[in-house]
């Protein structure tokens, strides 16, 4: 065989062997890439997104779009010509799997994990935007999540509230974990609460709650590295009572992320008129219960998804105005905010035409 015809047979040979490889040998990365977007203001599945009763509620016109992310699943594992390709893809980014999936995570550990916080944040856009129409709404601390072995198992359980950490009365819930951390570990600490179902009832019959209890348990010591503290095993949360009901229906989303979106939905329902003017605007960002807009993840994907189905202005939470910023979809405006309150701000120079001095990020 003559070298030439030898050589060119091996080059393609070990060409073969090296597609093989980057086809069948795993790579531990996965992938993010643009998710559906739906207007909170529109109808998904056949039903409205929010269904607001027993309160009025006005006409709405345009867009208010929350954005999501498709990612690759905790089982799926990318070749390396995948990941290539992904790497080279405008609209698609990859990640260490270990991002998306950190400590041996399972899909079901995460799908759970997303499920709790997409019902936080919408607790959390009903308050802000009720809060923003100065509308009284009713706010407590209970007991989020026990953990399992701990001193609380037992003896506290999610749903109840709290009102004292050994007499003195809780506000919030980060002054469960201040008064229990007064104590050294080994040392009693007395709750004082409302059972789950007394306050449930209480709330159904309209009254205050009348039964009470105290208990008494002994803290250990926390797991986390560095410095010892004192724990009972329990996360507190709030929980609120709203003075009419206010529905969000939107099946297979998980995260925080649309909290914006949903409080913005929920206020331009309550009030005359329309925020948007009839123009598509999209956003994203998590939002608590005073208004403040927090960052999430994947931003240069939720831009890209919302310029596709028609968006022109894309809110965007303060911190990933830099990221976002990097590679704006053509014909996107990306409008900072850091809170409900500045995204209104914005709302209302949309609508009128006076978009000179919107707070664009990279501006």
């Amino acid at each position: 065989m003559p070298r030439r015809t030898a050589t060119m047979l091996a080059s393609t040979l070990m060409l073969i062997a090296l597609l093989c490889a980057g086809v069948f040998i795993p790579v531990p990365y996965a992938e993010m890439s643009p998710g559906p977007t739906v207007n909170t203001l529109g109808d998904h599945d056949g039903e409205p997104v929010l269904q607001i009763a027993d309160k009025k509620t006005y006409a709405t016109s345009g867009h208010l779009n929350m954005t999501t992310v498709r990612v690759t699943s905790a089982d799926y594992r990318m070749n390396l010509v995948e990941a290539v390709y992904g790497w080279l893809a405008h609209d698609n980014k990859v990640v260490p799997h270990e991002t998306l999936y950190p400590d041996g995570k399972t899909e079901e550990q995460s799908t759970q994990e997303n499920a709790e916080e997409f019902s936080q944040s919408q607790e959390s856009a009903k308050v802000a935007a009720l809060k923003q129409l100065d509308v009284p709404v009713k706010s407590w601390v209970i007991v989020s999540t026990v953990v399992k072995g701990s001193p609380a198992e037992g003896k506290l359980h999610a749903g109840d509230v709290i009102k004292a950490v050994d007499g003195t009365a809780v506000k919030e819930p980060a002054d469960v974990a201040k008064l229990v951390t007064k104590h050294k570990p080994g040392q009693e600490v007395r709750f004082t609460t409302v059972p789950a179902k007394e306050q449930a009832a209480a709330e159904k019959e309209k009254r205050t709650p009348t039964k009470t209890q105290d208990i008494a348990m002994t803290t250990t010591t926390s797991d986390d590295a560095g410095e010892k503290r004192a724990i009972v095993g329990i996360s507190a949360g709030t929980d609120h009572t709203f003075p009419f009901t206010i529905d969000i229906k939107l099946a297979d989303v998980g995260g925080p992320s649309a909290g914006l979106m949903f409080a913005l939905g929920i206020y331009d329902k309550l009030t005359p008129g329309s925020l948007t003017g009839g123009r598509f605007v999209a956003g994203t960002g998590t939002i608590d219960d005073a208004g403040k807009v927090g960052p999430i993840g994947g931003i240069e994907m939720k831009t890209v998804g919302a310029r596709a189905k028609g968006a022109q202005y894309f809110l965007t939470p303060a911190d990933n105005c830099a990221a976002a910023a990097k590679d704006t979809p053509d014909g996107l405006t990306l409008i900072k905010v850091g809170t409900i309150k500045d995204a209104l701000g914005a709302l209302k120079d949309i609508r009128s035409g006076d978009t000179a001095d919107l707070p664009k990020c990279g501006k």
